[in-house]
């Protein structure tokens, strides 16, 4: 049972940072929507504490982990909600891949000493890799963004040298939209 709670959950893990990985159009929210939001989770958190007080031994301790990994998660989320930020994405995706982590070392208790020990190297290498796969992800994407506002940069830069080759009122019409249109 705890192999097949340890695929599950690595399936699960996966599918997040698939679609973690794009970018959906949303809308960003206040700092009342933010606390609002972590009030939830606080909330929800408490109440799947609390179904795990009946359960005894392991089955207890898998439905605290996996409690403790839902509230990483959904915190995580509520940040790139608020932020909508490159680092709070990754960071999302991080907490994503530590809550996978924190589910597959305790799924991986279930086994005899050797089998639980590459077990639990296997998911922490797992982890690893996501990590290292998430902050590469966000290099990049720091860097595609340093790149773009350099083109933008540039396309002012075209557009002003031109509005200065233009008499002066014709000058003062020029200007005024290439600012508007690259934000200067």
């Amino acid at each position: 049972m705890g192999k097949l709670r340890l695929v599950a959950a690595v399936i699960g893990g996966a599918s997040i940072l698939f679609f973690a990985q794009h970018d959906f159009a949303g809308s960003m929210q206040t700092r009342g929507d933010y606390a609002a939001a972590l009030d939830r989770v606080s909330v929800a958190h408490k109440e799947a504490r609390a179904k795990c007080d009946v359960l005894a031994g392991h089955d207890k301790d898998m439905c605290v982990v996996e409690a403790e990994a839902a509230e990483r998660r959904a915190k995580a989320s509520a940040d790139v909600d608020y932020k909508g930020t490159i680092k709070s994405k990754t960071d999302r995706r991080i907490a994503d891949t530590y809550a996978d982590y924190m589910i597959a070392r305790v799924a991986c208790n279930t086994g005899p000493g050797q089998e639980k020990k590459a077990c639990i190297k296997q998911a922490h290498a797992t982890q690893l890799k996501l990590v290292a796969e998430a902050k590469a992800d966000k290099t990049t994407a720091d860097a595609r963004a340093a790149a773009r506002e350099d083109a933008r940069n540039a396309q002012y830069q075209v557009a002003f040298v031109r509005c200065e080759a233009m008499s002066a009122v014709a000058k003062d019409i020029c200007v005024v939209p290439a600012r508007s249109n690259f934000g200067k």
